[in-house]
């Protein structure tokens, strides 16, 4: 995914995320009894879920390429292990969704074609490193942020939410390891 199909991907899930529908989200967080009885469409659904899970499995993706790059040093490598194993956790609760709701999840692409998309091969540093991967969890925050609005129920935007704030808490990890300073106003993240 090159970095206008990954902008067009995030923008496609935040606009289709307004419509994401209670029974997905109620699925996607575990809370199969709250989906009971409520409407959706489940084909747009599934869609929408589908753009979610291919950028977490490029977020994997970007981590795994960090860490096998040998640019990272043992305590930030560490860190990006963690939070590729939070990218696993996201996606496995995406692809149980998918299927719950009698989806096809969209598949993982070959390392290579996501080392091709995010010019991997311009990475020459652990600085280069942690702005990919910086600039993906920005992205990710701002995604999973625009679909809250939408939703009515407080235990299906509070799923959303927590998404958004492990895509949160990974960027402010990674920009202050940059040394680069936090945003300085206030509802700087979902704009």
């Amino acid at each position: 995914m090159n970095a206008l199909h990954q902008t067009s991907a995030r923008r496609q899930f935040l606009g289709a995320g307004a419509t994401l529908s209670a029974v997905a989200v109620a699925m996607l967080g575990g809370r199969e009894a709250l989906a009971q009885g409520a409407m959706g469409n489940v084909a747009k659904d599934v869609q929408i879920l589908n753009v979610a899970l291919a950028l977490e499995h490029e977020a994997i993706n970007a981590y795994q390429l960090g860490a096998g790059s040998g640019l990272l040093q043992k305590p930030v490598l560490d860190v990006a292990v963690l939070f590729q194993s939070h990218h696993k956790a996201h996606r496995d609760a995406l692809v149980a969704t998918i299927q719950k709701l009698g989806g096809q999840a969209v598949g993982e692409k070959k390392l290579d074609d996501y080392a091709m998309a995010l010019k991997a091969n311009t990475l020459k540093s652990q600085s280069d490193v942690l702005e990919l991967a910086a600039r993906l969890e920005l992205g990710a925050t701002n995604a999973y942020l625009g679909v809250l609005p939408s939703l009515g129920n407080r235990d299906l935007a509070k799923v959303a939410a927590r998404l958004a704030a492990d895509e949160t808490m990974h960027y402010t990890v990674l920009v202050s390891a940059l040394g680069k300073a936090l945003p300085t106003q206030a509802l700087s993240f979902g704009a």
